[in-house]
């Protein structure tokens, strides 16, 4: 069971469904409780269902709430997995800025096209019931004019020319014609049957009148003429009953037309409402009424519910394709109550068409123009349809190359992390990505080239570790020292190998051989120069040198093309000879620019004597108890730089308290803003403290270099070496 239960937790957290926000959390555990509630509940019932329905609205908000929650979740679980990739990032970018707005706009166009039609349609209808009051206003003034004349010639009106009339045109078949000469009726011409009395003439009729009427709560269009006759007043009302004969004229070749003639109240509310509008309680409206009212102009308008049609004539027309659309719209006409002549009762209608036959009564007065009209609007939704097509390939096609670059970008990262720097992006086009792309190369090239560089420093930082150690094996340990001299050396580098060299080289018990010296350059090469220098002098000082077949004076050059016979021991050569010796073998070993400055000297315990000979170093000191300072400069030129070069050497003792002290550049030359360190301050730094030990001297000198120097680096290899007679 533990297993299956590691198993749907490791599944659902691969598929991103385990609860881990805060919020998920929240959710589970408001839908466990709404659970527990409704459990709770369904026991409950089973004894008393009267008592568990108090608990129907915590589960209901719990519900509620739960929905809500883990709606938000699912939001963000659809958007964190849907929305990770940069292509479904671009899409919904492309659906919102431009699919969404072209549907918008196209439900709006359809939304406002469809409006304009149904609107058309109850255009067409009110213009044709217009145009019927116009043509009976026009034939009710011709009659009233007709009965003017036939009055003032003092001839009766003729109602048999009204039959006659009504009998040749068919507009008249329905229409009744009503005279009145002071108030006085005169002629009443109705239609057949004679049934249709004479219409009651209103106090507000005082001029000429043409609407849409209700009277006795019949419908009718009516239209009244009034002439002044010799001091009397003449008033000509044609009627026309507004009926499903006249309802199927205005629908012939439209679509169904739905009549409501009454159900309709307008009233006019607060400042300014007339006796024709009189403002209606909201308590005595009738209470299955739709109000609707307009704020600027305080109407409110009363339809009652389930208004029942009084007249439909006409048929919705068949479809004439399966774009041909079905279009339904109400309107509303004023009716003018005859009686008391407000217009709070206006009567509405529904016209019921397709589009094909709105489109026919729209084109109809074009003619010949219809089919270039048709043809232009053809044309011009086809090449809206190319364009967007068009913007959609392009746009499709921008995002491949966006989504493109960013996986060969993300690609690139993944060789990049595992290491293979070597992985470079395709660059086929020339744009910002393509840019970016190419930049990334260029930095993977140069992270490589770093690897590379690291690498081969690496490597030469542990050469330079090994030679570092090889060099300090170099340099002498273990020294066994004369019983009348005291020795010490130090020699710090400037980088990790130094090109200073010292040596004590204990000849036997009462000789001693010191050198000190100085490779041009620093480094690897002017370490292996000094190691060769190193091993030359132990090894011509230890087990001897070859010496001339003709005796040669000492300090004489050692010309190369000169025999060599035999062979002197090591504590005989001179330094002369050796410093000879090592000039012609680095001038024939070493570049022209290698060279060394080296200071040889054999120090002779019996006699406290120390014989020397300076090869281009900068002089050692020694410096007396009397504060006096002796310089050993006899020697001649730097080693390896000239060949046959000879080299004078010298002679000095050593009383007791004496120091040597033989030094590199670097503890001299090191600069501030002051100037240099200088020989001065290092004689006073030794003289002031030639009673400590000869380590202790050390680091004093050094320690006062190293403040000298300050923050700086080290310029130069630091070497000291120090004797002291005792």
């Amino acid at each position: 069971m533990s297993v299956l239960v590691r198993y749907v937790r490791l599944r659902m957290t691969q598929i991103g469904l385990l609860p881990a926000g805060r919020l998920a959390l929240i959710s589970w555990y408001l839908l466990g409780l709404d659970l527990v509630l409704f459990l709770i509940q369904k026991a409950i019932s089973l004894w008393s269902p009267a008592s568990s329905a108090g608990l129907d609205g915590w589960i209901t908000f719990l519900s509620f709430v739960v929905i809500v929650l883990f709606g938000i979740v699912a939001f963000r679980w659809l958007k964190a997995r849907m929305l990770w990739r940069l292509r479904n990032r671009l899409i919904v970018t492309y659906i919102f800025i431009g699919v969404i707005p072209v549907v918008l706009l196209v439900t709006l166009a359809l939304g406002s096209f469809y409006l304009f039609a149904a609107q058309f349609a109850t255009y067409i209808v009110t213009s044709e019931l217009d145009s019927d009051l116009q043509s009976l206003n026009a034939t009710n003034s011709e009659v009233a004019h007709v009965l003017a004349t036939q009055l003032k010639r003092g001839n009766a009106p003729e109602i048999l020319a009204i039959d006659e009339l009504r009998q040749s045109n068919p507009a008249w078949a329905n229409r009744q014609v009503c005279a009145w000469l002071d108030g006085k009726l005169l002629l009443n011409s109705e239609p057949q049957p004679r049934h249709m009395e004479a219409p009651v003439l209103p106090g507000y009729l005082r001029s000429s009148f043409h609407n849409v009427v209700r009277d006795h709560g019949e419908l009718y269009l009516r239209t009244a003429e009034t002439i002044p006759i010799g001091g009397k007043t003449l008033i000509v009302l044609s009627s026309e009953p507004f009926d499903r004969h006249l309802l199927q004229g205005l629908a012939a070749n439209l679509g169904e037309i739905t009549l409501y003639a009454s159900g309709i109240t307008i009233h006019k509310t607060g400042p300014g409402a007339g006796s024709g509008a009189t403002a209606t309680p909201k308590e005595t409206r009738p209470q299955d009424s739709i109000v609707a009212i307009k704020p600027e102009a305080n109407y409110v308008l009363d339809a009652q519910k389930g208004l029942q049609p009084t007249y439909s004539a006409g048929m919705p027309p068949d479809a004439s394709g399966r774009f041909d659309r079905e279009v339904s719209f109400p309107t509303s006409i004023t009716v003018v109550n005859w009686e008391t002549g407000d217009t709070a009762n206006p009567a509405a209608f529904s016209v019921q068409t397709r589009m094909s036959k709105l489109y026919e009564r729209l084109f109809a007065s074009l003619g010949d123009f219809a089919p270039a009209v048709e043809f232009f609007l053809l044309a011009t939704a086809i090449v809206f349809g190319v364009i967007e097509l068009i913007a959609l390939i392009i746009g499709i096609r921008l995002n491949r190359t966006v989504t493109r670059a960013v996986a060969h970008l993300y690609d690139a990262t993944r060789h990049v992390n595992r290491g293979d720097l070597s992985h470079r992006i395709p660059v086929t086009s020339n744009d910002q990505l393509a840019t970016l792309a190419s930049s990334f190369n260029r930095m993977t090239a140069s992270l490589e080239k770093l690897v590379e560089e690291q690498k081969q420093k690496q490597r030469m930082e542990n050469e330079l570790a090994i030679a570092q150690e090889v060099q300090a094996q170099l340099f002498p340990h273990h020294i066994v020292q004369p019983a009348t001299l005291e020795v010490f050396g130090f020699c710090r580098p400037a980088r990790t190998v130094s090109g200073d060299y010292y040596d004590f080289l204990g000849l036997d018990d009462e000789k001693m051989l010191l050198a000190v010296g100085d490779i041009s350059g620093k480094g690897i090469s002017a370490a292996l120069l000094m190691a060769t220098i190193h091993s030359a002098v132990r090894a011509y000082s230890l087990e001897g040198i070859p010496v001339l077949s003709e005796p040669v004076p000492i300090g004489a050059g050692l010309g190369s093309s000169m025999a060599l016979d035999g062979a002197a021991k090591g504590p005989e050569v001179s330094p002369a000879t050796l410093l000879a010796l090592l000039n012609h073998q680095l001038f024939h070993s070493t570049p022209p620019e290698k060279y060394a400055t080296l200071f040889l000297a054999s120090y002779d315990g019996q006699r406290r004597s120390l014989t020397y000979s300076n090869g281009g170093h900068l002089p050692p000191l020694i410096l007396g108890e009397n504060h006096g300072v002796r310089r050993l400069e006899c020697g001649g030129t730097v080693i390896g730089l000239f060949d046959d070069r000879s080299y004078e050497e010298s002679r000095v003792e050593l009383h007791r308290g004496e120091i040597f002290l033989a030094y590199s550049d670097g503890v001299v030359e090191p600069e501030n803003d002051y100037g240099e360190f200088g020989e001065h301050r290092l004689l006073e730094l030794v003289d002031e403290n030639r009673n400590l030990p000869l380590a202790r001297i050390s680091e004093v000198v050094t320690s006062a270099v190293d403040d000298w120097i300050g923050a700086a680096e080290q310029p130069d290899d630091i070497t000291l070496v120090l004797a002291r007679a005792r």
